[in-house]
């Protein structure tokens, strides 16, 4: 008897076993998808090209576009390991014979509480320019504005460290040393390094402090005597401070500013200084109902402030109608206008103005 009871006993432990390694070996599938039919209602037709112009495309010109499916796969090895992979495709990605194309977002390691309150995070991963500031606002409607004008990438293959600095999670901190080549192989010695400072006194309001250093190749110093020439730096340096509010189904709002430098960037002659960057956000929704919501965004960007470089600043605007059928699905009329400075023979540059119906769902 005491044989059988035993036996029994083994049994149900080893299937205990089995069970609780099912509850954390688990995966879960989620995506999403964001489009849109739009319409270049207004363009400056007299230009051939304009610098900096985010709404492409001539007058007239219309269709259906697909600005990006997720697929992602995460999957919990343990306790203390969880991955992610992820698949995007878009209508910008590298494409095979003119079709979408599709490439790996993310690919990543997790390892949760490396030490108290912090995770080490290895692989194609996340970086943390804007990853707060896409919380407060609408991803599907457009990228942010450091996105947007192609300050930083979204994605790095690196390391990082993620936690906090406090048991209650007030201050949190994201350091990550990454190819600087966003998704891509690396091709050369040359880092980035990030750093971000996220403080939290309440659920509703968050502050970010993100700062990044882009190591370049040295160039050579154009007054130099020397041969060879004296090299100098000619690093890319990022500054960006965001500042978010949001109540649950009622209203957000939320700034961003950023400024950006590369060392000895303008060179003229054997003049050399800086060449600095900058652009402010500023955006806000409001709900009229649960399933009806109101969004205004505004952007500044000029990508060399000197006095000397003109023609180059836009003003940029979204409006849009939110309306949300179902929990997981939305649909937006919206319209993106922009406006340019005049260019330095002092002519004028017509706004480029394109509405838009934006649909957007994921599921889980």
């Amino acid at each position: 008897m005491k044989k059988i009871l035993l036996s029994v006993a083994l049994i149900l432990l080893s299937t205990n076993n089995i069970f609780s390694q099912e509850v954390v070996n688990k995966g879960r599938i989620s995506g999403y998808m964001f489009g849109d039919y739009f319409y270049n209602v207004a363009r400056d037709t007299g230009l051939s090209s304009l610098p900096n112009v985010v709404n492409g495309g001539t007058k007239d010109l219309n269709g259906f576009q697909l600005r990006r499916i997720y697929f992602t796969y995460d999957y919990d090895i343990s306790e203390s390991f969880t991955t992610r992979f992820r698949l995007e495709a878009n209508e910008i990605a590298n494409t095979t014979n003119n079709k979408i194309g599709v490439f790996v977002k993310d690919a990543y390691l997790r390892w949760k509480d490396i030490f108290e309150g912090s995770d080490l995070i290895i692989g194609i991963q996340p970086t943390p320019a804007w990853e707060i500031t896409e919380t407060f606002w609408g991803r599907f409607l457009e990228k942010t504005i450091m996105d947007l004008r192609g300050i930083s990438s979204s994605r790095d293959i690196a390391v990082a460290l993620k936690g906090k600095f406090d048991q209650g999670g007030l201050f949190k901190y994201w350091a990550m040393i990454g190819n600087g080549s966003g998704n891509s192989p690396e091709k050369d010695k040359y880092k980035r390094f990030y750093a971000h400072i996220q403080y939290s006194p309440t659920k509703q309001f968050t502050a970010t402090l993100y700062a990044d250093l882009k190591a370049r190749p040295d160039i050579n110093d154009p007054a130099s005597k020397s041969n060879p020439p004296a090299t100098i730096a000619n690093n890319d340096l990022t500054y960006s401070l965001f500042l978010g509010y949001k109540e649950k189904d009622a209203y957000s709002f939320g700034v961003e500013g950023f400024l950006n430098s590369r060392q000895n960037g303008m060179v003229n002659g054997t003049d050399v200084k800086d060449k600095n960057g900058m652009g402010i956000s500023a955006f806000a929704s409001y709900n009229i109902s649960k399933e009806l919501a109101v969004v205004g965004r505004y952007d500044y960007f000029d990508p060399n402030t000197d006095s000397s470089v003109k023609g180059d600043s836009r003003n940029w605007f979204i409006f849009s109608l939110n309306y949300k059928p179902d929990e997981k699905v939305t649909i937006s009329p919206n319209v993106i206008i922009e406006t340019y400075e005049s260019i330095p023979n002092g002519r004028s540059i017509d706004a480029s103005i394109t509405p838009r119906i934006t649909f957007f769902y994921s599921f889980l």
